[in-house]
């Protein structure tokens, strides 16, 4: 085993932290070399103890400078700095902190974007962090100027313990041949898919009733997200983990929830849920490295603490890869067919054994495709159901939609879904008020600029090696980009004269799948498996409550609730992000199956 996360930091440090010192005594042993006497031992400690803070303002105010020159030589300049008091910006850093934990998680941003416009330099630890909701400088990032960026390092080693090296979590060749690997299983729509789909929303939906049957409401979020997890966990590996068999929770206000603890431990010890609460924990380590920066080793000295998450998940995932090579080494031995064209029948993890023996390489790719699968997935059908909660209106009319369509209880098809125009304009609305993943950022690997938006502005000058983040959820709530309605939630712009007026003419403001070489592409698998599951809900129920009351955990704060960014004027529940969006404490609900109707 090698060293733990910290000391392995702290040894990478070692080399510039012991420069300025050795130079100070180098320096020190010239001067004390022309005078009479030596130095007294408290000025020579002190010039020591001084020489790596001297040193890192003046490497500081180096890169100050060198990045205004050169930014100055090619006509551009540096994004205006957020201001701050404390150095490093810790005053904005300490005050993020906060606000996330109170408000809205993006409405700082939403706060500088007012201030300083729409691009700026939350500057961070002295090093220049740009953020963006231009959609031109996105679409610089993530098409026109591909090559320009990468995920970097710095992420790479953030993510590293739960995504490896796959498809999202890397760079340059390897990138090219995680994606060249499962593009050809996402190039067709197949049927297999919708039985997938069907089985698991049959289960999710009558266990769901049972409950709503004995009065009490249920967590619509906890129940998309099992549902998405065995749908993801089948697709991926032909074995789901079968999280819909377990125990679902009872809101805290219930007698069973607040009076019997054994009930809780005997939830949490299911074996069905010991795979997705490891995943989550997982993710949740996973994203608190992000806010620690590159030092987010020291927060873990001792012991990774993604890894010390994920016990469940290896234990559920490698004797299925192991089992899965094995048999591949049979077919080779007996010498029987390994076609590499994708069947219509395989899992995405017999497709890429096709491909490698690397079990690491399969095991990267699958965790990484059922990241991106599941909680996606469960982001949108979550918001769905709140959408659909707060707009009776909407309900009704994409009810009648499915009705029309589909009809009361027949299974939908691929072509039904796609003639379902409002149907997707109500999930493409979704997803812009809702993206599953709201923030985002590139690195850039040499000196670019990106052209200034307003006429006679310089551009902006990026320097190599920055941090660049930028916000899709910003860029679809902005009114000059979307109409001055930008913050209702309206499915029939998507539909009418809006779509004219303000996405055809500029696509890249509606970025919910990314874009560019990078796009997800497993987007119309998304499409398909949130409207195959809405379908079945209104075919099952015909209103929706939203009920937070019973569980106050999940009731959103004053300032969110009032925050001038909500949606509709009012935000009834705390949206929360780690690497993917999704509602704190759950989304509870009651709905009126149409047979009591």
């Amino acid at each position: 085993m090698g060293l733990p996360p910290g000391p392995r930091y702290l040894l990478r440090q070692v080399p510039q932290l012991a420069l300025p010192p050795l130079l100070a005594l180098g320096i020190l042993r010239i001067f004390s070399a022309n005078l009479s006497s030596s130095l007294p031992l408290f000025v020579r400690a002190l010039a020591i103890a001084l020489s790596c803070p001297l040193a890192s303002i003046v490497l500081v105010q180096w890169r100050v400078w060198t990045n205004k020159r050169n930014a100055a030589a090619m006509g551009a300049v540096m994004p205006e700095e957020v201001a701050h008091k404390l150095p490093g910006s810790l005053d904005l850093v300490l005050k993020m902190f906060e606000t996330d934990k109170a408000l809205y998680f993006t409405t700082d941003f939403f706060k500088y974007a007012e201030k300083y416009g729409n691009t700026f330099n939350f500057r961070v630890m002295f090093e220049d962090r740009f953020f963006t909701s231009e959609p031109e400088y996105i679409k610089t990032m993530l098409a026109t100027e591909f090559s320009g960026y990468e995920k970097g390092p710095l992420i790479y080693q953030q993510l590293n313990t739960l995504l490896g090296s796959g498809v999202f979590n890397s760079d340059g060749e390897m990138w090219k041949f995680h994606r060249s690997m499962t593009r050809p299983f996402f190039s067709k729509d197949r049927v297999t898919h919708f039985d997938i789909f069907d089985r698991h929303a049959e289960h999710a939906l009558n266990k769901m009733a049972a409950r709503l049957k004995e009065g009490v409401p249920v967590n619509w979020q906890d129940m998309v997200s099992r549902f998405t997890m065995d749908s993801a966990t089948e697709f991926l590996f032909g074995k789901d983990v079968c999280s819909l068999d377990a125990p679902i929770p009872y809101p805290s206000t219930h007698q069973r929830a607040t009076n019997t603890n054994m009930n809780m431990l005997a939830e949490a010890e299911h074996p069905a849920d010991k795979f997705v609460q490891a995943f989550q924990a997982g993710q949740e380590a996973t994203a608190m490295r992000t806010r620690f920066l590159q030092s987010w080793p020291l927060a873990e000295f001792w012991g990774d603490k993604v890894e010390r998450q994920l016990g469940a998940v290896h234990r559920f995932i490698d004797p299925i890869v192991e089992d899965a090579l094995r048999r591949k080494v049979e077919r080779q031995w007996k010498e029987e067919d390994t076609e590499k064209d994708v069947r219509d029948d395989e899992t995405l993890l017999e497709h890429l054994v096709k491909l490698t023996d690397d079990a690491k390489v399969i095991k990267d790719e699958t965790l990484n495709i059922l990241l991106a699968g599941r909680d996606t997935t469960a982001c949108t059908l979550t918001f769905s159901v709140y959408m659909l909660a707060e707009h009776p209106s909407v309900l009704a009319r994409l009810r009648q939609e499915v009705l029309d369509v589909v009809g009361p209880t027949r299974r939908p098809s691929y072509e039904d879904i796609r003639e379902m125009k409002y149907m997707r304009a109500f999930i493409n609305e979704v997803l812009r008020l809702y993206p599953p993943v709201p923030i985002n950022s590139r690195c850039s690997i040499q000196a670019m600029t990106w052209k200034s938006t307003k006429p006679g502005q310089p551009d902006f000058y990026i320097p190599p090696r920055t941090r660049c983040g930028y916000s899709v959820l910003l860029m679809h709530r902005r009114k000059d980009l979307w109409g001055p309605d930008a913050l209702v939630f309206d499915p029939e712009r998507f539909l009418d004269e809006r779509v004219q007026k303000y996405l055809i003419p500029n696509p890249f403001i509606f970025l919910p799948f990314n874009g560019g070489p990078r796009i997800c592409l497993g987007q119309q698998f998304a499409y398909n498996e949130t409207s195959f599951m809405l379908v079945r809900l209104l075919q099952c129920f015909s209103s929706i409550k939203l009920r937070q009351d019973v569980h106050p955990e999940s009731m959103a704060p004053p300032g969110v609730e009032r925050s001038p960014y909500a949606v509709d004027g009012r935000e009834r529940v705390c949206m929360r992000s780690h690497l993917t969006t999704y509602v704190k404490n759950g989304l509870w609900v009651e709905m009126e199956e149409v047979a009591a109707a």
